[in-house]
């Protein structure tokens, strides 16, 4: 199994994106969020991959970081969603966005996500949430050049109020007040926890 390609960008265009490896190009399909973080073509790249073999096809996925993997081979585990559905998912919501979804049980949001009605809503929140403890923190990614993707740094400072006794709604509550882009999840949490501080 190919579990990770590094070599040079060669194309992008969503969802396929091309990496040239030793001279083999191989053809990756990758969430959105992906994308957003690619350097520019002829460029170097890294990519966390996972491989699907089927009779009539042998498919890559590419992810910029591990938990984003995982939760795309979490997402194939439940019953009525297959590959295409878990990578549209992932597009529509960042790793740490979904974990929040689970967390706070909304299925409101994830039914905003194409393709995602109650009933799916319902079984991703159930077997998602006992798992998210187990979730590698996304923050980091692994394309060259990028900095770590705020919704990454969002969901570990939330994780890390959770770590504190926060109950997951308020800790979430906490974040969004106060998460800016490119913040750091360190300043996030010391942000977050003076927001609880009555003047």
């Amino acid at each position: 199994m190919i579990a990770r390609l590094s070599g040079t960008l060669i194309a992008k265009q969503p969802p396929l994106l091309v990496v040239d490896v030793g001279g083999v190009g191989y053809e990756v399909e990758a969430p959105l969020t992906v994308f957003y973080d690619l350097p520019e073509t002829g460029k170097p790249v890294v990519l966390l991959t996972h491989m699907q073999v089927k009779d009539d096809a042998h498919t890559l996925y590419g992810f910029a970081s591990e938990a984003e993997r995982v939760l795309f081979r979490q997402l194939l585990k439940i019953s009525g969603i297959g590959a295409k559905l878990a990578l549209t998912i992932l597009s529509g919501a960042s790793g740490g966005e979904l974990a929040q979804f689970v967390a706070e049980g909304d299925t409101a949001a994830l039914t905003r996500l194409p393709g995602i009605g109650k009933k799916t809503a319902e079984r991703i929140i159930i077997e998602l949430r006992d798992k998210l403890d187990n979730l590698p923190a996304t923050g980091t990614a692994t394309t060259a050049g990028g900095d770590a993707a705020a919704p990454g740094a969002a969901a570990e400072a939330t994780r890390a109020l959770g770590a504190l006794g926060f109950k997951p709604q308020e800790a979430s509550r906490m974040v969004r007040q106060v998460a800016q882009p490119d913040m750091s999840a360190e300043d996030i949490i010391r942000l977050a926890l003076k927001s609880t501080v009555k003047p």
